[in-house]
């Protein structure tokens, strides 16, 4: 499979109308019985968050997606996931299926206001990250989060992991579940970091993150261990959403 060489400077991919997928997530999700609560409500926004707790709990699991308005195919693969409706009856879920839905109007990787979300999770200045903040902090410590991402310029489909205890990794199943539906970006250096096999393990140390993201919010505050996808948005995005699944499959089938 070869990138198509749309992504010349940005992302010049497919976009999506956002308000039409959030309405398709919603509906699917009460028809399994999700519960929905919005979480920011202002013009041209609305943040939604969506959850399943489990009768007899043994792990929980947050997802999120859309945090940046020029990677459509995380949306796209949260309703997939919804709509194929295969959760495991002994963990709770949690879900963010769009964190910016104004870049995505724009087909953004900011906000309207031009703020870069996943950059505003230490000293945040934005609505949206001080309502989703503001919701995180009255959920309870998860076992496992996974954020949901694209990259223009990826040869493929790559992994963060945040995992400072050495807990149970789930990176290389990641990989290996990802490869079957989308190539892997087998590049030593990635996003100027080292990476081996498509899994990228970056410095934890707060100091080298000025700016943090959503994952490094995540990991001081509700998990030790974070994962970050990015699916390769220079490929078609079909095999970007079959990726992402693939990649949330593969910690959620197999949590442990």
């Amino acid at each position: 499979m070869q990138r198509l060489g749309k992504n010349l400077g940005r992302y010049f991919g497919d976009v999506i109308d956002v308000a039409r997928v959030l309405a398709e997530v919603k509906t699917v999700a009460r028809a399994h019985g999700w519960q929905s609560e919005v979480f920011l409500q202002a013009p041209g926004i609305e943040l939604i968050a969506l959850t399943r707790p489990a009768a007899r709990e043994t792990r929980r699991i947050y997802l999120s997606a859309g945090i940046h308005g020029d990677e459509p195919a995380g949306p796209l693969a949260m309703l997939q996931l919804l709509q194929e409706n295969r959760w495991p009856e002994d963990v709770s879920f949690w879900l963010c299926p769009c964190l910016n839905p104004t870049g995505f109007a724009a087909n953004s990787r900011e906000n309207a206001s031009g703020t870069d979300l996943n950059r505003d999770y230490l000293v945040p200045r934005a609505a949206e990250t001080q309502a989703h903040l503001a919701w995180l902090e009255k959920q309870p410590n998860f076992d496992v989060t996974i954020c949901l991402h694209e990259d223009w310029e990826a040869n493929g489909f790559y992994v963060y992991e945040l995992n400072p205890e050495q807990r149970h990794s789930f990176a290389e199943a990641i990989v290996k579940a990802v490869s079957q539906v989308c190539p892997i970006d087998l590049s030593p250096i990635i996003e100027d970091r080292e990476a081996a096999g498509g899994i990228i393990r970056p410095s934890i140390d707060p100091s080298s993150r000025p700016q943090w993201p959503e994952a490094f919010y995540l990991l001081n505050h509700k998990t030790r261990l974070p994962y970050t996808m990015e699916a390769p948005s220079d490929f078609p995005l079909p095999t970007r959403v079959a990726a992402l699944v693939a990649a949330v499959r593969a910690v959620v089938d197999r949590a442990e």
